[in-house]
């Protein structure tokens, strides 16, 4: 198994700039004027006192927020006439009041002057490219923050990190010596810290958004268990949480993340904003994307709980990559940016989690072939086998993986070491019926070496494997000689031994604690008595419905 990807890799940063589009695209005169622009605008933002910068107290924060424009305007005009004179900046000196009519006269000099220099008015576009480059809130992103400040404080609501149990704690400090993130806003005291956050690297504008640490993942969870799902997707990354009704966090992934059952994609997070396009949008904008070449947009509205029109969402994303200068392939991107919108209010399910968009880059796909390869398709078939793809989960929930050794000791028909076989692990098997083991035999040769095989270059190379007729109770395998046990034990509607399924499976239990560490356990009712009787701990415990009358309880022991 190959080492975690985890973050904080060094990469390159694009340069997205306004200079780096043509000036017709933004709208503004031809290139020599908007320099003479620029240049005025670079002399006023150096007189400015500090406190009108990014970095200055909350308050006056605030305040510069909620200016009127036509206000900043004026002020900016009364710096550059008061540099040239050479007096002090407003702000710095005594602070003696501007009479309205000597306000009133400046504005008019000033606009004498900037007509007599030719200069236009800065544009909207113009102010937004400032912002970026200079770390400010640009009017329009101003409204939206002091909006959302505003909302917050009438709802009484706070936004907490993940894995924040009481709103309170800091997540980085519940591991020992992680350094904080550059960029990310612990301040506790002002709501509009934590709805703003600074993107690491990027063009310094604050956005409306959800909290994250840079370097994490963003798993797109399939079925409708998400604590199951998220219980699999923890054998190939680590630091795994619900995000969201169908979607999770993780800290770093590995190459198993491609043969997971219940996670379909996972995706390099962005940032996470409110489920709507104009928030997935605001986003976009202001991230540091490090990427070059084509790009897609991928919209998934998650088990449609927000009705988020998704092809909405894609050509207004589509256009912000646009605009920041990529070029869309749907076809064949060399990049694919995916937006997952959900809500658990709209999850038929009842899903947990908070309503979010997630937006990432494309990292890896799950295989999804478990449709062609159904039981009924292999040579040896009996009623009741289990699907490929509940199998399939079972298995990496067990560690099954290149370097493991799985034993089934109740292996049926061989559907579970199919599926550890197929990720890479040696297989074992065994059961008491000959006829069982005469068909895991051909099922597995069928299945790992033969032409049952599916596409080989999409898994690693199949492991060793042997069948043997035993036991369960009494296994003729050393102690701790394998990596984890997993077995679906006898349904007693179905199995002849009905009467004598209790000490079965408590046998094979204290069997399975002798020869591995891990065990996962399936069977038709709880079993977690037993299992603690035979020295196991119950680390999870799931209840996966297969019909009407069939529930499978998975016991998950180390």
């Amino acid at each position: 198994m190959s080492a975690l990807w985890g973050a904080g890799s060094q990469k390159s940063t694009l340069q997205t700039t306004s200079e780096s589009r043509p000036a017709a695209a933004l709208g503004v005169k031809p290139r020599r004027r908007r320099g003479m622009q620029a240049a005025l605008r670079a002399r006023i933002r150096q007189t400015l006192p500090p406190q009108s910068r990014l970095g200055g107290s909350e308050e006056h924060k605030n305040v510069v927020q909620r200016e009127p424009k036509h206000r900043r305007k004026r002020q900016m005009q009364r710096h550059e006439r008061g540099r040239r004179a050479g007096r002090q900046p407003i702000g710095e000196a005594d602070g003696d009041p501007v009479s309205n009519e000597s306000e009133q006269q400046d504005d008019s000099d000033a606009e004498v002057r900037r007509d007599d220099a030719g200069l236009d008015a800065p544009t909207l576009e113009d102010e937004r490219d400032d912002c970026r480059r200079e770390g400010r809130l640009c009017g329009e992103l101003a409204r939206h923050v002091a909006d959302k400040e505003r909302r917050s404080q009438v709802e009484g609501q706070s936004v907490k990190e993940p894995g924040d149990e009481d709103g309170h704690e800091d997540r980085e400090d519940t591991t020992a010596g992680q350094a904080r993130e550059p960029g990310l806003e612990h301040t506790r005291g002002s709501s509009a810290a934590r709805l703003c956050v600074l993107f690491p690297g990027a063009t310094g504008t604050l956005i409306a958004a959800r909290p994250h640490r840079s370097g994490v993942y963003v798993l797109e969870l399939g079925g409708q268990d998400d604590a199951f799902a998220r219980r699999e997707a923890a054998s190939a990354a680590s630091a795994v949480d619900v995000l969201a009704p169908g979607l999770a966090t993780a800290r770093g992934i590995s190459d198993r993340v491609r043969h997971l059952a219940f996670t379909h994609r996972a995706c390099d997070l962005i940032g996470t904003s409110d489920p709507d396009i104009e928030s997935a949008a605001a986003l976009l904008s202001a991230a540091t994307i490090d990427r070059e070449g084509s790009v897609a947009v991928r919209a998934v509205d998650v088990r449609a709980s927000t009705g988020i029109d998704t092809q909405q969402a894609e050509r207004t994303l589509g256009g912000v990559l646009t605009d920041r200068g990529f070029a869309v392939d749907l076809d064949d991107p060399d990049h694919v940016l995916y937006a997952y919108l959900s809500d658990p209010d709209g999850d038929e399910e009842g899903g947990t989690g908070e309503a979010c968009c997630a937006l990432g880059w494309l990292t890896a796909e799950s295989v999804r072939d478990f449709g062609g390869r159904q039981p009924t398709d292999r040579p040896f078939f009996q009623p009741g086998s289990m699907d490929p793809l509940e199998a399939r989960a079972l298995v990496n929930i067990a560690g099954a993986g290149p370097d493991a050794t799985i034993l089934d000791p109740m292996c049926g028909t061989g559907g579970l070491l199919l599926e550890a076989g197929l990720v890479g692990a040696d297989v074992v098997g065994g059961d008491a019926q000959e006829k069982m083991v005469s068909g895991t035999r051909k099922n597995l040769a069928y299945a790992l070496d033969g032409d049952g095989h599916p596409e080989r270059a999409s898994y690693p190379d199949p492991g060793e494997w042997g069948v043997f007729r035993s036991d369960a109770s009494a296994l003729p395998v050393a102690d701790d000689t394998v990596d984890a046990v997993v077995f679906d034990a006898p349904y007693g509607r179905q199995s002849r031994i009905e009467g004598d399924l209790a000490p079965l499976v408590s046998g094979a239990l204290g069997e399975a604690a002798r020869v591995a560490g891990r065990c996962v356990l399936v069977a038709d009712r709880d079993w977690r008595e037993a299992a603690t009787g035979a020295g196991w701990a119950v680390t999870d415990y799931f209840k996966r419905r297969v019909h009407r009358s069939l529930v499978r309880h998975v016991h998950v022991l180390e």
